[in-house]
């Protein structure tokens, strides 16, 4: 897909976070602090209940960028964890094309990315670059 500076990212809304969801990230990432599984010890280090894994949410992000230009051709993802992912949040992935350039002889898409929670809580910024051709 050809995009221009200016361009947004089609939007990716996720279906709202589940418990068996971050076991399985868990799993995938072998991250297993009981933060992201287990309510009495989120709760025990002042946490409301479990939250999502940080990484959850910039492998959302990913996905966008996947989606946009095609599995592959993300060259870079840089993001900032701005906030908690709590059970039941629904995360929409929404994104702009701040700039395109030549490298290398290829066209080059750099991109303004985030994740927002249901209230319009940034959780999750940051910039990606991706192969457009």
């Amino acid at each position: 897909m050809s995009y221009r500076a200016g361009d947004r990212l089609p939007e990716i809304v996720k279906d709202p976070i589940a418990k068996v969801q971050l076991v399985m990230y868990a799993g995938a990432s072998g991250d297993f602090n009981l933060i992201h599984f287990d309510d009495e010890t989120a709760r025990s280090r002042g946490l409301k209940g479990v939250i999502a894994h940080g990484m959850l949410s910039m492998a959302f992000l990913g996905q966008l960028t996947d989606s946009a230009f095609g599995a592959g051709r993300t060259r870079r993802l840089e993001v900032n964890f701005r906030g908690m992912v709590n059970l039941g949040d629904v995360i929409t992935l929404r994104g702009a094309v701040d700039e395109v350039r030549e490298e290398r002889g290829r066209a080059l898409a750099v991109c303004s990315i985030e994740a927002v929670n249901q209230e319009g809580g940034v959780v999750t910024s940051g910039q990606a670059e991706a192969w457009m051709d």
